[in-house]
Order: C-alpha cells, then sequence, then structure tokens
C-alpha cells in the first residue's frame, strides 16, 4: 500500500502548507518556509512505516462486494443474484433542489448514475470498507506511556494514509478486476489521486449523500462489522478512526456533487422510503435543511 499513499493530506496534518508553486508533495520540500520540516517530519513517517512493515505493528482489514443493482426513483436497489427479482435492499439518495442559474444543469442525484429498473441494462454497484488502525490503540498506549506525542501523533498520521491508501487499492482492483469495466486501465498513482479513473466512490456521509445513516444499510448487507471488525459509533463515525468505506458507481457520466440544502417535501419522501419519522431524519441533516427544525 505504501505506493498508493497521498501525502499532501499528511502535510495537513502537520500545519504545513506551501505556497505555489511549491504546494504539493513533493514540491514541499522546496518552500522556503516549510520546506526543511515538511522533509524531517516524511523522513520521520517514512521510518514508522518501515518500522510498521517489519514488526506488523498495524493490521489492514478489508471487504469488498460487487452487487446486481438498478435504480427506483431515487432509491438504488440491490438484488439478491443476477435474476434481479427479489430486492437484498435498498440505498436511498437524495436530490438537489437549490435553484441553479443554468437551466441545462441537471438536478442529481448518485442513482442517477445506476441504470433504471426496467430499462433492460443490468447494472451493478460495489461497495468496500476498510480499515488500517487495528493496532493503533496499543501501539499509541505505548507511546503515550513513554510521554511521546510526537510518534502518536505521527502513527496516527501515517495510519490515516494506509487507510486511505487501501482505499486507493481496492477500487482499482474493483475497477480492473472485480467489476472489471475498466480492464485496459493503465495509470499511475499520481494520476490515480487526482481522480482521472472512470467511476466515483463516494460514501454516506459525503456531500453526495450526506446522511450518515445509509452507513447502517451497507453495514447490515456486507456484514462489515462481523467480517472485518471495523464497527459504527453511535454518531456512525467508523471504528477504528482509520478507516474508509464507499458505493462504487461506474457510469462514464458519474461526478462527485453537493446535494446541497434538501427542502421539506423531499426530507418527508426521504423519510417515508427509508422508513424513518420526519424528526429523525431531520436530525442527523440538520445540516442540509433548507428550512428551521420546528
Amino acid at each position: 500500500l505504501v505506493d498508493y499513499i497521498d501525502w499532501n493530506p499528511f502535510f495537513q496534518t502537520w500545519q504545513l502548507r506551501g505556497k505555489y508553486p511549491n504546494r504539493n508533495f513533493p514540491k514541499i520540500f522546496k518552500d522556503e518556509n516549510v520546506g526543511k520540516e515538511a522533509k524531517r517530519v516524511h523522513g520521520d513517517a517514512l521510518k514508522m512505516i518501515d518500522d510498521i512493515i517489519k514488526n506488523k505493528t498495524l493490521e489492514c482489514r478489508m471487504i469488498v462486494g460487487l452487487y446486481p443493482a438498478n435504480s427506483d426513483g431515487d432509491d438504488i436497489i440491490v438484488y439478491t443474484d443476477e435474476e434481479r427479482k427479489e430486492e437484498q435492499c435498498r440505498y436511498h439518495t437524495l436530490r438537489q433542489q437549490a435553484l441553479k442559474d443554468d437551466r441545462e444543469d441537471p438536478y442529481m442525484a448518485m442513482s442517477d448514475f445506476v441504470a433504471p429498473k426496467g430499462s433492460g441494462i443490468k447494472d451493478y454497484v460495489a461497495m468496500f470498507a476498510v480499515s488500517a488502525g487495528f493496532g493503533v490503540e496499543e501501539a499509541v498506549k505505548k507511546y503515550q506511556n513513554d510521554h511521546d506525542d510526537y510518534k502518536s501523533i505521527m502513527l496516527k498520521a501515517v495510519a490515516d494514509r494506509f487507510a486511505e491508501a487501501a482505499a486507493e487499492r481496492v477500487h482499482e482492483i474493483i475497477r480492473k478486476d472485480l467489476w472489471g469495466y475498466a480492464k485496459e486501465e493503465k495509470m499511475s498513482v499520481e494520476d490515480m489521486l487526482r481522480v482521472k479513473y472512470q467511476g466515483i466512490r463516494p460514501a454516506p456521509g459525503y456531500p453526495s449523500q450526506p446522511d450518515h445513516t445509509e452507513k447502517l444499510t451497507m453495514w447490515k448487507h456486507m456484514n462489515v462489522e462481523k467480517d472485518t471488525g471495523i464497527q459504527l459509533s453511535e454518531s456512525l463515525a467508523m471504528m477504528p478512526a482509520a478507516s474508509v468505506s464507499a458505493i462504487c458507481f461506474a457510469n462514464p457520466k458519474s461526478k462527485y456533487f453537493a446535494v446541497g440544502k434538501v427542502c421539506k417535501d423531499q426530507i418527508e419522501d426521504y423519510a417515508s422510503r427509508k422508513g424513518m419519522k420526519n424528526e429523525a431524519v431531520e436530525k442527523w441533516l440538520a445540516a442540509d435543511l433548507a428550512y428551521d427544525r420546528a
């Protein structure tokens, strides 16, 4: 996974920000203000990575699945098998509502990236959950007992980079092998990090689907906790913290977007589709409401 690490967020953890044109890795090393310190913490991170690999300090776990799917309005139906007669579960999406200046600009929902039921197209969605955080807690306790806050912060930062690298790698496996819609893809890691491949991998909690409760469907559907040990907290944060999950779409026109503010009519419809009370949905989507809660 080391080759798939995106180092730019690592430097942000240490509040090291180079100025253009030396903003990003590895050019940040040339920055006259933060270059020297950036090189030092990067070197320390590489030493820690060598130590992690040598001593097996951390364990990376992942689960991935590919499922027959079609859309039904703003819902994504996942079927039990290729017969596509029986629904296994539904993932619910939200649609943009805020008025757009360009009348040709569509109001998008993630379900738009899956072929509609009745279209005759056998579509799919892929999903994964990965974690590089198993072992972090024990190692951090050791560093804290030694009063070594620097290594404690460094380990957490490195574990986060490993989790994101694992997500990058598993998405590549999905595109080229598991789903195989991009079998001929030949791409450098740099281009992967620039999202130059076909498809997207948003997760519940992303601007494209700000509702974290969709993780509950994913965790139940994939048996995530049982098979990997990755848990969800009461606030639906993933535990260990160095974890990433996503729903993957292959549609060539799929792209990241922000749902933005959502009106009450959609909240009521969404709550009905999910079998939740309006108040519960409003609580989870409080920051995304286009109106004041009662």
